[in-house]
Parts: C-alpha cells; structure tokens; sequence
C-alpha cells in the first residue's frame, strides 16, 4: 500500500495526531507528514504512506499558501491566540498602512524562529526552552515571501484592530513570526487567530479529504503527484535502475521517474561529477514489482 493522501486537518489536532489515525486505518507504520501544522490551523496536510514516505522531503520543500487571521494590539508567549497574553495595548491602524507594511514584506529576509517551535538549539527543542522558562538565543534563517495581500475589510472593535491575509511562502516560513514580524512594522503587537494552509505545492485544500472519509480509495499513486518526466522500465535497463546503478542520460532531463506496471521504482536525477549521467535518488524498493 504506497501512495499520497491530502489530508484537510481539522483544528484541534496535531500533525502527528492525524499520522497515527491514517496509520490506524491502513494498518502501518509507515506513515509520514511533509510539513507540520499546529493544532490551530487546518488545511492541506499531505500524507505520505508506505514506500511514498520516501518523499517526505522532496515534497516538504514546495511553496505553501495560507490565509491568516491577525489582531493587533495583542500579544502571547506563543505568538497566536492559544497562548497567555503578555501584552495588550490600543491599536488602531488604517488599512492603507497595514496594505504598505504587508507589501514590504514580499521577498526574501531574516525570520526569527518562534520560541514555541520544534527547531533544535544545542540538541534541545525550543518550546523545551520555553516550558522550563529558560532563555535561548533564538535563531534566524532567510524566508521567502513569494506573494501576500490582504483579504476583506480591516474591522476595529475594543482598540484593536482585525484584518486578514493571503501569502505565498517558503519552506520554514513560520506565520505567526511573520505576524509578530508585521505588527513591528506598523509599530504595535499582534497575535494569529486563525490559519488555513490552502496550498502545498500543487496539492490544493479543494481536493483534500476530511479526517472521517480518509480510505484507500483516496490515496493517490506516486506517479500521479510526480510532474517529472516518467520513462517506463525495458529489460535493457531494469536490472541496472534496481540495483542503483549510474545510467547514461540518454533522456537530457534533469530529473526522472522510472516506473513498471504503473508503479514507481526510482528517481533519478543529473550525476554531479558527469552531467552525462544519471544517479539514483529515491528508490522505491523496486516499485513492487
């Protein structure tokens, strides 16, 4: 049993929570999420089973889309709404402001990693740093924004300010420091309410399933969620792809999938050393076949 699963996380539940259901109904263990979302947010969450873990981190490293709710004037230790509020002030900031700062942001810059997180500093999770109240240096590391606009009105309600937004990030974005971050600008703090991954690479939250109607018949072979170039495997070259070795690159592409009998059994991409050849990457455990 391989294949991809596009998951539409409920709010409430971890990443790893929705892992052991998809991993209790198909009957394995291997089972694995290519990017985490906190118990806040929901949307797209796609699950790799069976020999498609293997791509876990190919397919982590795609762009994501989000829509996120902020308020400003508010300010947690966990920088979203979940968390205990360690400042509040009056904050009451036009739309065109909050449209200029949303813009400024679009590019690349330095985001520094939220200290509820489960980046490693000295061998150690931060939100371990946190819940021992100890203080760590916390690091930073270049992000993109590909994309971000805001969507509907600004409301104000109590001296504080509500809007909502649409972006288009990289891999290791996090949100709710790109919210703090936001808030900086506009010169007061803010929180995440809410979050919705929309998109993860081409996987969109309109052909996820729901947490109870997840079955075989919705995962998706590897072939299918592949846009590379596929080669089906001859008895020239079927021993040779099995065994890992290095090919001629007699297809001129950068990248490729070997399948047989509709099954994946390597990808293979350019030789470092000889741009001529074509070195094993992933291999499917020969595809099952």
């Amino acid at each position: 049993m391989n294949g991809i699963l596009i998951v539409d996380k409920p709010k409430g539940l971890t990443s790893r929570d929705v892992v052991n259901i998809v991993s209790k109904k198909f009957n394995t263990k291997k089972v694995g999420h290519t990017g985490t979302l906190d118990p806040i947010a929901t949307g797209v969450l796609v699950i790799c089973v069976g020999c498609a873990t293997k791509l876990v981190n190919e397919l982590s490293s795609e762009c994501k889309e989000y829509v996120a709710s902020v308020e400003l004037g508010t300010l947690t230790d966990t920088l979203d709404i979940t968390g205990k509020i360690i400042n509040e002030s009056e904050a009451i900031i036009s739309k065109e402001d909050i449209i200029n700062a949303l813009d400024s942001f679009k590019g690349f810059y330095m985001q520094e990693v939220p200290i509820y997180s489960a980046i490693k500093v000295n061998g150690k999770k931060l939100y371990e740093y946190a819940r021992e109240k100890r203080s760590v240096e916390l690091p930073k590391r270049e992000v993109e924004i590909k994309n971000i606009e805001l969507l509907d009105e600004v409301k104000y309600s109590n001296g504080k300010t509500r809007f909502k937004f649409k972006c288009s990030v990289s891999k290791g974005t996090y949100i709710r420091s790109l919210i703090r971050d936001i808030a900086h600008k506009l010169n007061t703090i803010g929180v995440m309410c809410d979050l919705r991954r929309t998109k993860l690479g081409n996987f969109k939250v309109e052909d996820a399933v729901k947490i109870d109607d997840i079955n075989f018949n919705k995962l998706i072979n590897i072939i299918d969620i592949l846009n590379i170039k596929k080669i089906e495997l001859d008895s020239s070259l079927e021993k040779k792809v099995l065994n890992g070795a290095i090919i001629d690159n007699i297809y001129n592409e950068k990248k490729v999938l070997f399948i047989k009998f509709d099954n994946a059994v390597a990808i293979y991409e350019v030789y470092d050393k000889d741009k001529t050849k074509l070195k094993p990457k992933i291999m499917f455990k020969g595809g099952n076949i």
